[in-house]
């Protein structure tokens, strides 16, 4: 097994685990750190938050141990609720928690604590108003079963009146290490944790171990081993792939846009959400938690192929293509023809996705997207749709609808946006893309919801889509946030 180096609360720490040891595993049964605790082992709860920061970082970031692997803690700083006391005294997040009784039982106050401290971080190196929203996002991935969250809002809102003295290490750089690389010999029942640095490294390496599982966060990947308790004996790091990180602006086939590396993370991609796509930047707010965004990847989600995952249909709806890459080359391929059944698409088995390719939307252009979840956030998706278009003089056209939850795949809406596209905006012709709907997709019935549901949710969401072009003034359902 390869050696993990790391700074763990500013000191050298270096062990060996398995390929499939999750960071809170090696913490409370290697390390013997029990601070950090388990709940839910799914990424839900946050109870078993902590921080991380790499040396391309400038802050700590906010993550569950639960579900990253531990040797991605390979050349980075681990900073636990142990190490956040400096020469006796609380850090401000600590204090704040103590002095607004923001605990009871104590057992989700750790992972609290630990989000507190990477906001604290943050507003102490760029100030800014701590307002609902930003709240909101910090603390929307812990749960606390007891105190409720007033008090815990009012410690947030009190950490800048404490003062803290940094410590020494609090900035340091773990020194450089070697990668993780694998054996000379390939075999499919070796364990392997291999971290390539390079996309040529990444392309051979996934041509020697067809086998081998792809890792960036580890989001929906690790709960195969926490939830279903499969063993995850070999497995290809891309976190440290340098050009599966970039944003690029370019064109492709005529059409602006930004080239979007796979490992591209949720958190990394807001700005330019915010800045092109506000509907797709609301829906990041539901997508999961700030530690799930932090580790989330783009690439990731689509390259999972659930029928329920949240960027695919936005990606649809937006004439989303991209780059598979494999040893010999590269090929661009339509979103659209990416997924081909459940959890199956046209991925060859030595290739990987590199890039995501999105259109720029014109000035003329709309995109809508809504989420149906049973938790407003930090849930799974029963029904997601995404809607693009454009209206001129009351006429609809460039209509492109796609879903989640309605298929065995995400899916277009194709008979739904016939029945749209270059007819005038009227009850009628939405009230022909709703029955249209019922050719495009037949549903599934699974625990989030009956195939009558799915097929009342979708066509109340584009219900929801006439209403809001018939009275653009005017919003028809609450918007994510509850403030």
């Amino acid at each position: 097994m390869a050696t993990i180096e790391f700074l763990l609360n500013g000191t050298p720490t270096q062990c060996q685990v398995s390929p499939d040891t999750s960071i809170l595993t090696l913490l409370r049964d290697h390390l013997g750190m029990t601070g950090t605790k388990e709940g839910c082992a799914s990424g839900d709860c946050g109870a078993c938050t902590v921080a991380i920061k790499s040396p391309a970082d400038s802050d700590f970031l906010s993550l569950n141990a639960c579900i990253t692997p531990a040797h991605q803690l390979h050349g980075q700083h681990l900073l636990t609720v142990e190490g956040l006391s400096a020469n006796g005294e609380l850090h401000p997040a600590q204090r704040a928690m103590v002095e607004c009784h923001g605990s009871q039982c104590g057992f989700c106050t750790p992972g609290i604590v630990m989000s507190l401290f990477t906001l604290h971080t943050q507003q102490q190196k760029r100030p800014a108003p701590l307002t609902p929203e930003r709240l909101e996002a910090a603390l929307g991935g812990n749960l606390c079963r007891c105190t409720g969250y007033r008090p815990i809002r009012d410690a947030a809102l009190s950490m800048s009146s404490h003062p803290w003295q940094t410590p020494q290490w609090f900035d340091a750089s773990q020194p450089a290490t070697v990668a993780l690389s694998p054996s000379n010999t390939p075999d499919d029942d070796v364990a392997l944790f291999a971290q390539p640095a390079t996309l040529e490294e990444l392309t051979a390496l996934r041509r020697r171990y067809p086998s081998a599982r792809l890792v960036a966060g580890a989001t929906d990947l690790w709960l195969e081993n926490t939830q279903r308790l499969a063993t995850l004996n070999q497995l290809i790091d891309v976190t440290h792939v340098e050009s599966l990180r970039h944003i690029e602006e370019a064109a492709l086939n005529g059409k602006s846009g930004w080239w979007i590396g796979a490992g591209v993370t949720y958190s990394q991609l807001e700005p330019l959400f915010e800045a092109h796509y506000p509907a797709f930047a609301h829906l990041l707010h539901r997508l999961g938690s700030q530690q799930v965004r932090n580790r989330g990847t783009l690439g990731g989600n689509i390259a999972n192929a659930s029928p329920i995952g949240d960027t695919p249909p936005v990606l649809l709806a937006l004439g989303a293509s991209l780059e598979l890459t494999h040893r010999d080359g590269c090929r661009v391929l339509p979103l659209s023809e990416f997924f081909l059944a459940y959890k199956k698409t046209a991925l060859a088995a030595d290739e990987v996705i590199s890039r995501i390719f999105i259109p720029r939307l014109a000035e003329d252009a709309e995109l809508k997207v809504w989420k149906l979840s049973k938790r407003r956030e930090d849930d799974i998706s029963a029904v997601l749709g995404a809607f693009h278009y454009r209206l001129q003089g009351g006429v609809l056209s460039d209509v492109r609808i796609a879903f989640g939850g309605m298929a065995a795949v995400p899916q277009r809406a194709l008979h739904a946006e016939a029945a749209l596209t270059n007819r005038a905006l009227s009850q009628e012709s939405f009230q022909a893309a709703q029955q249209a709907l019922g050719s495009d997709f037949q549903p599934m019935n699974d625990v989030r919801g009956s195939q009558r549901y799915r097929q009342q949710a979708a066509a109340n969401l584009m219900e929801r889509l006439y209403l809001s072009l018939s009275a653009p003034t005017q919003e028809v359902m609450l918007h994510a946030y509850a403030h």
